[in-house]
């Protein structure tokens, strides 16, 4: 049957195109809201600036950054020597994923549903090849891991953001003079988000164009720059001049435009990270299906990217949350909780420290949970009456129909491509 992939080659290559753009699409719609929904529900950034700074920062991620090189099968969720004997299979079955994970997240996107969008391409995977091969071609054991990630990721993140959120009440927003203190204890924040950011960056981004430093020499240059932003952080945040008898509730508001400051830089650097790596949940299975269909039905264990792929999936990126993200960006930052600069700044740190974590643990997560999970501790912190419930309701619900949308919908597609070629 490989005669079918010289006869149909280009078309099948075209097609996969077509879809990784539209799973680019729906990344950028639904995924990207992690970096920014903080950011414009705290007030820090409007709507409008946030895509923007998302845009520059994701392209850029996902462009400089998303890899030379991408593992063909996402995750190792399946076993790609099943299809050894019909290869023209695992094609039909990617280009079938990549549309099934596209519909699933743009639907998910129109709903506001903030999603995970690597679970619902690799659900869309075990559905093809459940269906096509067996149930023996598909990694059962990953497939419960990610199952349990959808408890464990957002305790994680949410106890984090909890004890950040509490430790900022009590070290400046329940004292007496809370302008003095934030002078005080806002570089140590600064250092800490610029140390977790930069581990991010570093264990995310740059180890894919080729700059990839040891765990060691990691967390050595996280912790230089760590205390150099402290230190500029000190020399700035002293240089404000305050009105010693200003009331607390404006002292308040000075010390809020302070963290909101924060985490703009939080947003940019969350934004960057993000592209370089979930870039690869479009480009993957596109990239798979041109080496496939180039070297005329082998598979081989890596995929290298052509040329056009990675600007495809970055352009689809932002594309897709210029024109659909702010549903998503609303989700997270207004109608989970009430979110302010500090309460957010205490989120997106949360949820960038999830993410470190996980890569040290080998933990498979999802950047969307996680972030849910970090708002939800914020929350959580003011009590349960802060919390909407009804929306974290939604949130989880769509979190467990993920995996089966995407396999329900990629089976559909895979019956007839496989019925039509």
């Amino acid at each position: 049957m490989v005669e079918v992939l010289v006869t149909y080659g280009p078309w099948l290559i075209g097609a996969a195109a077509l879809f990784g753009f539209l799973m680019a699409f729906g990344v950028g719609a639904n995924d990207v809201a992690n970096a920014m929904g903080t950011s414009v529900g705290s007030g820090a950034l409007t709507i409008k600036q946030a895509i923007l700074i998302a845009m520059v920062f994701e392209f850029a991620g996902a462009y400089l950054a998303g890899g030379e090189v991408t593992n063909t099968i996402r995750s190792g969720i399946i076993d790609s020597g099943y299809f050894v004997d019909t290869p023209e299979l695992l094609v039909y079955g990617f280009i079938s994923a990549l549309l099934a994970a596209g519909i699933w997240l743009i639907a998910a996107s129109w709903l506001g549903w903030p999603v995970s969008t690597t679970h619902s391409i690799i659900g869309a995977i075990i559905g093809f090849a459940a269906v096509g091969v067996g149930v023996d071609a598909v990694s059962w054991g990953k497939v419960g891991g990610i199952v349990g990630s959808w408890v464990v990721t957002p305790a994680i993140s949410g106890f984090i953001a909890y004890l950040i959120f509490q430790s900022a009440q009590k070290l400046i927003f329940d004292t007496d003079a809370p302008l003095a203190n934030a002078k005080r204890y806002v570089p140590l924040y600064m250092g800490f988000a610029t140390f977790v950011m930069a581990l991010v960056t570093v264990q995310k981004g740059l180890k894919h164009v080729g700059l990839d430093f040891s765990t060691l020499e990691a967390y050595g240059l996280a912790l230089i720059l760590a205390i150099i932003t402290g230190f500029i952080g000190k020399v700035f945040i002293n240089r404000i001049q305050f009105d010693p008898n200003m009331d607390r509730h404006t002292q308040f508001g000075n010390v809020e435009k302070v963290f909101g400051l924060l985490m703009v830089v939080t947003a940019c650097c969350m934004a960057f990270a993000h592209g370089s790596n979930d870039v690869a949940n479009a480009i993957g299975p596109l990239a798979a299906v041109v080496t496939i269909v180039e070297h005329n039905g082998d598979i081989p264990a890596k995929a290298p990217l052509a040329w056009w792929i990675l600007p495809l999936g970055a352009v689809g990126i932002v594309v897709g949350l210029a024109l659909l993200g702010k549903r998503v960006i609303a989700t997270i930052g207004n109608k989970i909780t009430h979110l302010t600069p500090s309460r957010g700044f205490a989120a997106e740190l949360a949820a960038a420290s999830t993410v470190v974590i996980a890569s040290g643990t080998g933990l498979p997560i999802s950047t969307t949970q996680t972030l849910v999970g970090a708002v939800l501790g914020v929350g959580m912190a003011r009590g349960i009456a802060a919390l909407n419930i009804d929306v974290v309701r939604n949130i989880v619900v769509s979190w467990v129909v993920t995996l089966p949308a995407g396999a329900a919908l990629s089976i559909v597609f895979f019956e007839i491509m496989v019925h039509l070629l």
